[in-house]
Parts: structure tokens; sequence; C-alpha cells
């Protein structure tokens, strides 16, 4: 009975590392390779795989050897070469690193098949263990059916632990290599003392140097930085992101994931840097001129990241209150410590953009959405219902501005969410940001025109006294407005697709990219 009841725990055991394992290699992977819907299909898809040869070769293996011991053996070793597998690929990731840098296509698909096959099989070993188990504990064929729902149930409640225990806590807490360790020597205690129950200890004395090799690993191997891009500063793991800063030249760069979108940038005494972040800054001057700086009141920024846009934003429209949403608060740490993200007008809040704009009492002058986990915008800020939102937490005469990537020669993004924004707002702009992948698109509450823009440019200039990033920022986005399409796609909370544009935008990035992107 005492057998039974920790094959069972062994179960539960299995369970949680094989998917707490397929996470830590999302992560692993996500790290160099971007988080991508096509990255998370080939990772589930292959992991799939592996537990379905897993299930068979274990079937067949538990009818020719059913014995506690085989089954031990087998999941001893899937536990170790589980937690090989971040050492193993560390090389291969790294090259990859650098090859996504270059743009190497053929390197980066040689190095992401390379890791992928490196868990084929722990992870094989590991699917081996269920039918293992329910062969050890059918006894009586009457009962089949029952012993096998049970070891099922159990296997299945260890993964869904297994789901959460890496992302949520051990990730963010000790980082991704680790998160690997503490999986890996977990089930290796728990082979070896289902081997010493079984076989006695004399059995498990062979295998001591696995845990012993694991430990030593954690002791001398773990703690090495995971990329090791020139000019990097610092890097971290968090739930949501792996988190880069980059310097070089004076300039400091917030990079996330794979390292292809700038999401950041800071220089002491620089604020004009060329990307979205300062076309923030021409929004309200699509109202009817004359429009005066100090009538921006506030403002709220779906995206803080490290809070370049509510710098430039101080600096020319003077200390008014901001309100920067940005969902992962590693992030806002980082942007406090590397990028000056100190302004006391500035109200950093770690949540999602949509929540804390619903929850929000004020109504601003405008609203940025800059939102991505690259390379996706997330899909409930794409869609009708969110944008009345945005429009309910506007004043009458404000203002949003949203930037959204797209492929050199695919503006089926851009123009969805203009057929979708077009529902709730009177009047839409489109620019694009020169040198970039990125387009930015103004909605105003009041209906208005695009003279306004040039109005106000002539009465800023006039006036004299406007700060110079405000008058790049207007001349950009005149010289750059493009047509409005005339889209009737719209997004709603039942229906936004956008996920298959992007996934289609991803792969002519890898075929034609060659300029930077800012997110």
């Amino acid at each position: 009975m005492a057998m039974k009841k920790y094959i069972y725990f062994t179960v539960f055991a299995a369970g949680l590392t094989t998917l707490a394992v397929e996470l830590s290699a999302s992560r692993l992977l996500g790290n160099v390779f971007g988080t991508s819907n096509l990255v998370w299909a080939s990772i589930i898809g292959l992991i799939l795989i592996y537990l379905a040869a897993g299930y068979f070769i274990g079937g067949r293996w538990a009818d020719r050897s059913p014995y506690t011991r085989t089954m031990y053996t087998i999941l001893l070793w899937g536990a170790f070469l589980s937690g090989l597998v971040p050492f193993a690929s560390s090389p291969v990731l790294r090259t990859a690193a650098s090859a996504f840098d270059r743009l190497e296509m053929a390197i980066l698909f040689g190095s992401f098949t390379g890791v992928l096959i490196l868990f084929s099989i722990p992870v094989t070993l590991l699917g081996m263990i269920s039918p293992f188990a329910i062969r050890l504990s059918i006894h009586d064929p009457k009962q089949a059916g029952t012993i096998s729902g049970g070891i099922y149930a159990i296997s299945t409640l260890g993964s869904f632990i297994g789901t959460f225990l890496p992302v949520l806590i051990l990730i963010p807490l000790i980082g991704t290599t680790r998160t690997f360790l503490v999986f890996s020597g977990f089930l290796t205690l728990v082979a070896l003392l289902g081997l010493w129950i079984s076989s006695g200890f004399r059995v498990i004395l062979p295998w001591l140097w696995m845990p012993a090799l694991l430990v030593i690993l954690a002791i001398t191997m773990t703690g090495r930085g995971i990329k090791a891009t020139e000019g990097q500063i610092f890097e971290t793991e968090s739930a949501y992101n792996y988190i880069q800063v980059i310097e070089r030249d004076g300039y400091r760069y917030l990079r996330l994931n794979e390292g292809q979108g700038v999401h950041s940038v800071y220089h002491p005494e620089d604020l004009i840097h060329y990307g979205p972040w300062m076309q923030v800054l021409a929004a309200p001057f699509f109202n009817p001129a004359p429009y005066n700086p100090d009538q921006v009141e506030n403002l709220a920024i779906v995206g803080l990241a490290a809070g370049t846009t509510a710098r430039q934003a101080t600096h020319v429209f003077g200390p008014i209150t901001i309100d920067g949403f940005e969902i992962d608060g590693k992030i806002i740490e980082v942007g406090k410590e590397f990028f000056a993200m100190t302004d006391p007008n500035l109200n950093a809040f770690a949540q999602d953009g949509r929540w804390g704009l619903e929850r929000s009492e004020q109504q601003y002058s405008i609203i940025s959405l800059d939102a991505y986990r690259p390379p996706y915008i997330p899909w409930h800020l794409t869609t009708q219902e969110f944008f009345q939102v945005v429009r309910e937490r506007l004043k009458e005469d404000g203002v949003m501005v949203m930037n959204i990537g797209r492929a050199p020669e695919d503006r089926r993004l851009v123009d969805g969410l203009v057929g979708t924004i077009s529902t709730v707002f009177p009047s839409i702009y489109v620019m694009d940001v020169p040198g970039s992948y990125n387009s930015v698109v103004y909605a105003t509450v009041q209906p208005t025109q695009t003279e306004n823009l040039y109005n106000n440019i002539v009465y800023l200039e006039n006036e004299g006294n406007a700060h110079p990033l405000l008058i790049e920022s207007l001349y950009l986005a005149a010289a750059y407005l493009q047509p409005t399409p005339q889209s009737t796609i719209v997004y709603t909370d039942d229906l936004a697709p956008i996920e298959w544009i992007t996934n289609q935008m991803v792969l002519n990035f890898i075929l034609y990219g060659d300029m930077e992107v800012f997110e």
C-alpha cells in the first residue's frame, strides 16, 4: 500500500515537472527568439509530440518490464536530463542571440530547432511515467478504469501546479536556469527515494552522482548572464519578460525578450529621441488653433515602459499629472534605476492598462497607447469596447494617440485598427515614424481637420516660446502624415483576430527587416 501511494505521488511530481519544464522552455527560448505565437506553437507542438512518444514507448516498456525499479530508473534519467537542458543549450542560445542582432536567419532557424530537439529525450522519458504507473497499479482488471482515471487526474493536478510555479514565482525570483535545476533536483530526489523504497538503499548508490552534479552546476554555472550583447549594463527576468538595458555612446536603451524592439531611450541631456515616444507630444495640436502647450492638463500612458514619453511630456508641458500603466512591475523598477524615471508628477501603476483606465476617475487631455508584448499588441487593447473606454476617459478636447507596428508592405493592422477606432472617434490621422516599422494614429474627441496641425505649427513658431522638442514632433507629424485608410474592419471583444495579421508581419520582418523597431 505504501508503494502504491508513493507511485501516485510520483505521477503527481512527474506531471508537475513536465509542465514546469514546458513553461520554463518557453522562457528559455523567449529570451532569444521572442514570445510570438509562432514560438509558442512550436514549443507546445513539439512537447506534445515528445509526450505522445513517451506514452507509446512507456506503455510497451511497462508491459515488458513491469517493475518499479525500471520506472524509477527511467524517471531518474528524465529528471536529471531536464536539469542539463539550459546548460547544453546555453552556447546555442548565445549564438542565436548574436544572430538575432544581425538578423542571420539560417543560424536562428538552426539554433531554434537545435534547442527544441534538446527537450526531446527528457520530455519523452517523463511521458513514459504515467503508463508505467498504470501498469504497476492495476492488479484487478475490474479496477482498470478507476485506477487509470485516478492516475491521470493526479498527473493533471501536478501539471496544473507546474503551470504556475515557474512563471509566477521561481523564474522572477531565481531565473530560468535555476528554475530548471529546482524541478530537476526535486524530481531526481523523488526518483531516488522511489528506488530506495522499492529496491533498497544500495540500489541508489550508483546514482548519487546525478544530484551531486546538479548541485555542482547550480553552484558553479548559474548566475551567468543570459546574453552578452555589446554595451549591456543590466539584465533580469520578470514574470512577463526578459529585460535588458543597453548603453551606447551615452544613450540607454530598454529591450525586452529577443531584443528587436527598443521600448525606451534615455540620455541625461538629449531629449530628442526619434521614435513614437515624441510623437505623442503632437497629439493635442490636431485641435483648432491656437492651442497652447499649457492647455494640456494631464496625460495617461498605457505601456509606460521606462518612461521616455513621460519624461519628454514633462519637459514640454510642465509638471502635469501623468498616470503611467505598465503591467510589468519589474520594468518600472528598471526605469527608476536606469532611466531617471523619478519625476514627482509621474504616477507609475503596475497593472494592465485597460483595467487601470476602466477604474480611473480622471479625464485626460491625452491618452497614449503603446502597450506591446513583442511582437503583439494585446488583443484586448485593440477592440471597439476598449476604445470606448478610452473615449470616456478623455476631456472634450482630448486626443488618443496609438503606436502601431507594421511590416514594410503590410499595413493591414494599421488599417484594421483605424476602422475600429473610427466607430468611436470622429477624426483620425495616421503618420509613419521615419526610419522604423511604426505608424502613429491620432484620434480626436471633437471633429477636427488636418489644417489645425499646420495652423498650430505657424502659431507656435510665431509665439517663439515652444519647446524645440515639441516643434520637432509637430514637423515630423506634418511631414509624414499618410492618407487615412477607409477601413470597415471592426475588432470587438468577441472577435479580434489580430494575431493572424501579426504572425504574417513577423514573417515579413524576418524576410525584410533592416530597420529599428520602436515599441
